[in-house]
């Protein structure tokens, strides 16, 4: 299998996270052999380079590296009120131009505006630069409620840990869910997070660390997801009132029993179609929809798409080639 060509742009005064988050993603081999990415940093600027806390970069990659690979990632930039080299932009173009994916983490989406690759398309930034984006990119429609927005062949990120999700996003088009949670796990990262709105992105995992009678109650939940539940069933079930319940409830997860439910339902439904080959039907039962129409309707809802649609999108193939992907 021939490594996916990943390069990551580098430029002086750079934060350090920022450069560390593409290459700890893509850099692990999650137990593959041969690693699936070949990871090759890239300078953006001529010189050596140094990081904003001073120590320097040195590679043997430039922007010749980055026009050619497969999936081109600026991991940041260092200041929004400064133009992004006219050569970075130029080797942007290029590679998107030829079909490369090109990720913008954080600030890096001031690059990819700059370049002229978010024109007419939703993008994410940093929520602190997110109104001073959308003033000067007009063409550009920003939502900074999310970790990340995936619009096919151009995906950016909100800010500083957002690029480890939409990272690991990008793995899981790529190469599939159990691949992209190798890795996660590996980092000792959730595989998973969900923003203040729906993405293209499964639940979290269980939200507590806690053995009580609680959490004890909703593993359960999980591994019986087949299963009608309710407030009052699981509040029974846990022993306590449904005003003591609900009050625990709230307080550990930080949502409502039915939003959760929705959630852990979507998130097993979400894993059978990336990773069995079980009819539609059979998903829709074992996630505990009851119907494939009730389960069609919570997937166009959240994640815009119909759990067919979804199930070709991110089943992941062996060779990790691109494939077009579903906007949100």
């Amino acid at each position: 299998m021939r490594a996916t060509s990943v390069a990551i742009a580098a430029f002086d005064d750079i934060r350090p996270f920022h450069l560390s988050v593409p290459c700890a993603v893509f850099g692990e081999p999650a137990g593959i052999e041969p690693p699936p990415f070949d990871v090759r940093v890239c300078t953006a600027e001529p010189g050596e380079l140094r990081s904003q806390i001073g120590f320097s970069i040195s590679t043997d990659y430039g922007l010749d590296d980055l026009a050619q690979a497969h999936i081109v990632v600026v991991p940041s930039w260092r200041d929004p009120h400064e133009p992004a080299p006219k050569a970075l932009l130029a080797a942007l173009q290029q590679a998107h131009a030829r079909g490369a994916l090109i990720v913008g983490l954080c600030l890096g989406a001031y690059v990819l505006a700059e370049a002229g690759l978010l024109d007419g398309r939703r993008a994410t930034t940093h929520w602190r630069w997110a109104e001073p984006f959308a003033q000067r990119f007009p063409r550009v429609s920003v939502d900074a409620d999310v970790l990340y927005v995936d619009e096919g062949d151009v995906l950016t990120s909100a800010g500083t840990a957002a690029g480890i999700d939409c990272c690991l996003h990008v793995v899981r088009k790529q190469l599939g869910a159990n691949v992209a949670a190798r890795i996660a796990r590996t980092l000792v990262v959730p595989p998973h997070r969900q923003g203040s709105q729906a993405q293209f992105i499964e639940q979290p995992v269980l939200p507590t660390t806690d053995d009580g009678p609680l959490a004890q109650t909703l593993d359960w939940v999980v591994r019986h997801l087949d299963q009608p539940h309710s407030l009052d069933s699981l509040a029974a079930k846990t022993l306590m009132s449904r005003r003591s319940f609900t009050r625990h409830f709230r307080k550990q997860t930080g949502t409502s029993v039915g939003q959760w439910l929705l959630g852990q339902r979507l998130a097993l439904a979400q894993r059978l179609l990336e990773t069995t080959a079980q009819p539609i039907e059979r998903v829709a039962e074992r996630a505990g929809f009851g119907s494939t129409l009730s389960m069609r309707q919570h997937f166009g809802t959240v994640f815009n798409t119909t759990p067919s649609m979804y199930r070709r999108e991110f089943r992941g193939s062996s060779g990790g080639a691109q494939r077009s992907a579903v906007t949100r």
